[in-house]
């Protein structure tokens, strides 16, 4: 995992340090999230959850998510445009990958704000297989707010936070359960 940031990348991310959701830590001054769900076990779970993970298709299941991204898989550098919620109620931002990894029992990347996105922060989604064969998806982020509107919904950000990674290991979930049912 590579949490460096390539010194011609622009624009720059909004936070430092970048890659700590690749260790686990939350830096001073942020509020943290780690949330983690089973999605099943075995190789067949494994292979499903990390191939939906890597090219996107998590996210593009989940109704009133929109991430528009510029390349077809995660990778370091590869700039990705968030929006959650429907019709004026939409809330987006600028992002970009700042590590990924892909191994044989784990597979994932973590994205870091840009200008204009409403929280300064990085959120990382990981898939990966503990040592009994389950397989786990884990969101860990950490932010604090960017935008007049955030800073004043002060305290609900972190729940809709939670609420959000709880919904991405409900949909993988199924991802992983419909693909078990057809045999792939």
């Amino acid at each position: 995992m590579s949490g460096s940031e390539p010194p011609s990348a622009s624009p720059p991310l909004t936070y430092g340090p970048v890659g700590a959701t690749a260790r686990g830590e939350v830096p001073p001054g942020f509020n943290g999230l780690c949330v983690r769900t089973r999605l099943g076990s075995g190789d067949a779970a494994f292979r499903t959850a990390s191939r939906a993970l890597m090219t996107w298709r998590l996210h593009h299941r989940m109704g009133g998510v929109r991430l528009a991204p510029v390349a077809p898989r995660a990778a370091e550098g590869v700039r990705v445009g968030v929006a959650l919620g429907v019709g004026p109620l939409r809330v987006g931002g600028p992002c970009r990958v700042v590590w990924t990894a892909e191994g044989p029992d784990e597979a994932g990347w973590a994205y870091g704000t840009l200008p204009g996105h409403p929280v300064r922060g990085e959120e990382a989604f990981l898939v990966g297989r503990d040592p009994g064969g389950d397989v786990w998806l884990t969101v860990r982020a950490y932010s604090v707010p960017a935008a007049w509107w955030t800073r004043a919904a002060g305290p609900l950000v972190p729940v809709f936070q939670r609420a959000y990674a709880r919904r991405c290991g409900r949909v993988l979930r199924r991802l992983v359960s419909e693909a078990g049912q057809n045999g792939q």
